[in-house]
């Protein structure tokens, strides 16, 4: 009792206190004052950033404005992002038909943006976005190997080299004594970006130089003769050695493969078989002649080696916006307005070609010792087994595999015959022994697999090479739960539709090619695309053509089923965006120095779509132009190749005298 007393008494006194201050504060006048608070960062809480890394600002305000380049990677992003969400609801749904076709869906979508801009390497977006996409195909299809695949010692090679760190540079390098250079179509200069690949290949990593030139005995002689037939300058095969390191099976994170390092959709223009069986791209002579074509399309474009070399290794957009930047067409000028890959590209040609011809100068031996790259064919039954072939051939799988790297799998393709290379010197024994193979040694095109534990369709589907649809058009009933020991029949996946070649890109057409051929090779139209007809002239390429409608090379092949070989009086269909049609249009009733010049004036930086035809109506007439400013009379005359006394008088004026934002009646001829 005595308890609960004191606890009332200290409760009241508490109530008293209180009310009495509030009532003195009633009678308090409060004043309001306006003090300027310092700006402050709002606290960031991020399980995904340790708690010593401090939080920022930059000092520079965020870009706001997307220019069109960027919200199309933006707009695609979002798409495939779509697209990998659905893939992921579908698995939740126990969908696994749907789950694969989205997921599909996302890895072609996400193929099409980098082949269509390869800078898009570099953006953080995308890198993020092919994280997830690519870690949910290797979920459902249970693959485990590494993230990037990167394979060979070219890509870390290239990572040192283009990295900040010059602490092994020496500014006061100088040349070897006795340095003959012989002439070279392709300028060889010095300059201080190439003294620091020199420096690099015989100061800092003399080991990788020499390994270089030990494999350049085992692949030049093949190289400099493709390049030879295909009318190149030969000091080119050394592009490959800053490509891959001369490494058939060099793979990039970016899926480029092989010694010239193709993406698959310019590899597949330049002919080359992409398969789950095969990949020519890692043919070291199919390549080789593939790049030779692909170099010299792109030497038709830019007229000057060391620019088609640099496209080679960057996308035409990112090469014209150095260009601009710089104010000039060449190399060395748009070198500072470069990615730093593409900025060492031509000087570590030029430093390995300096050193491939002077080798005992800069501290190498005069020549390596190698097999040279040589082979005898002999044809052999499709899903054939490779260790049975080799046993044959008295040699080792991993030798046989050697000699036919383009080979993925365990056995030939199915199909037709496969022309299979074999060492110099074993082809009598394995013919003798070729048809001694037990025929339960050659594979069928179906397999029955026996399910262990661990394993989903997804993954039965990759091992195989085919799909989870096959699987359950192949076997009735199967349900999308499996159990270990339970029989699966599997159908292979399929190979080539045509012969494998030997020692060419198997899809690259030669000469003339047949109205079916053609339509069956042909590619799809881009989205949101007009139509138009070029009819070939005299003196025109298909780099020519490209770079006059603003394409690709490869584009243009693709979408025609041709090569390179185009004749005066073929129409060449050419697929153009439908806001800029009334402008493509024009350019088949161009003279050729009219499209070159115009052409000149878009490296300059000039939007030439929007200068010429901005007001363009689509019958192809009379043209309204909008004069911008600086421009003359004369210069907007010689633009369209037409005088100056025509826009006289279709406009009425007495002079030559034009003000920003005229309109200008043109009647191109």
């Amino acid at each position: 009792m005595q308890k609960k007393l004191h606890l009332f008494l200290i409760l009241f006194f508490v109530v008293g206190v209180s009310s009495g201050i509030a009532q003195q504060e009633d009678t308090t006048t409060i004043q309001i004052k306006e003090v300027e608070i310092p700006a402050k960062l709002l606290p960031y809480d991020n399980p995904m950033v340790s708690e010593d890394e401090a939080f920022s600002a930059s000092g520079e305000p965020a870009k706001q404005k997307l220019d069109n380049f960027e919200k199309d990677v933006m707009r695609r992003i979002s798409d495939i992002y779509r697209t990998h969400v659905n893939a992921v609801e579908a698995q939740v749904q126990d969908d696994p038909l749907s789950a694969e076709k989205h997921i599909k869906d996302a890895l072609n979508s996400l193929q099409e943006l980098l082949d269509t801009y390869p800078e898009v390497q570099s953006n953080p977006r995308f890198s993020e976005l092919y994280r997830s996409v690519m870690t949910e195909y290797r979920e459902f299809y249970g693959i485990k190997d590494t993230f990037k695949e990167e394979e060979g010692e070219i890509f870390a090679i290239q990572e040192e080299l283009f990295s900040d760190n010059d602490e092994w540079v020496k500014e006061e390098y100088v040349l070897p004594k006795n340095i003959t250079t012989p002439k070279t179509e392709v300028p060889l200069v010095q300059n201080r970006q190439v003294n620091r690949h020199l420096m690099y290949f015989t100061l800092k990593r003399p080991e990788v130089m020499e390994s270089w030139l030990q494999r350049k005995e085992k692949y030049f002689p093949m190289m400099r003769q493709v390049f030879e037939e295909e009318g190149l300058p030969t000091e080119l095969i050394h592009l490959a050695m800053v490509e891959s390191g001369l490494n058939p099976r060099a793979r990039s994170w970016a899926a480029a493969v092989g010694m010239w390092q193709f993406i698959r959709a310019t590899g597949s223009m330049y002919g080359l078989e992409v398969n789950w069986w095969i990949d020519e791209r890692r043919d070291p002579e199919k390549a080789t002649r593939a790049a030779a074509r692909h170099l010299k399309d792109l030497y038709n474009i830019w007229g000057d080696w060391h620019l088609a070399m640099a496209n080679y290794n960057i996308s035409p957009r990112g090469l014209k916006r150095a260009i601009r930047a710089a104010g000039k067409e060449d190399y060395w000028a748009a070198y500072p307005y470069l990615p730093r890959e593409t900025q060492g590209y031509i000087p570590g040609f030029i430093a390995a070609t300096m050193i491939n011809m002077n080798p005992t100068e800069f501290g190498f031996k005069e020549e390596y010792k190698n097999e040279e790259y040589n082979y005898k064919v002999y044809e052999v039954a499709p899903l054939m087994p490779l260790d049975a072939l080799a046993d044959a051939a008295g040699i080792s799988t991993d030798k046989l595999k050697e000699y036919n790297p383009e080979l993925l799998r365990w056995a030939t393709p199915p199909g037709n015959n496969y022309p299979l290379k074999l060492p110099v010197g074993t082809k009598q024994r394995f013919a003798s022994n070729y048809e001694d193979i037990p025929k339960n040694k050659r594979s069928q095109n179906v397999a029955m697999h026996t399910v262990n534990s661990g394993e989903t369709l997804g993954y039965i589907a990759q091992k195989y090479g085919t799909s989870v649809r096959a699987l359950y058009e192949s076997n009735e009933r199967l349900s999308s739960t499996i159990y270990p020991g339970q029989k699966i029949v599997v159908p292979l996946a399929p190979g080539s539709n045509e012969q494998l070649a030997v020692n060419r890109p198997t899809n690259q057409p030669r000469g003339k090619t047949s109205t079916k051929s053609k339509q069956r090779s042909k590619s799809k139209a881009p989205a949101n695309s007009a139509t138009l007809s070029y009819e070939v002239k005299s003196g025109d390429t298909v780099g020519h053509i490209a770079e006059w409608y603003d394409v690709r090379a490869w584009q243009i092949r693709s979408w025609n089923g041709t090569s390179n070989v185009i004749r005066a009086g073929e129409d060449i269909t050419v697929y153009v965006p439908k806001s800029k049609k009334a402008y493509y249009s024009q350019v088949n009733t161009m003279s050729f120095s009219k499209k070159q010049q115009i052409e000149r004036e878009q490296r300059s930086g000039k939007d030439v779509t929007e200068a010429y035809l901005a007001s363009a109506s689509d019958s192809g007439e009379t043209i309204q132009y909008t004069v911008r400013s600086n421009d003359t009379l004369i210069e907007i005359a010689n633009s369209f190749g037409v005088s100056v006394n025509q826009i006289k008088r279709l406009n009425n004026l007495n002079n030559s005298r034009i003000y920003v934002g005229q309109k200008l009646n043109i009647k191109p001829e």
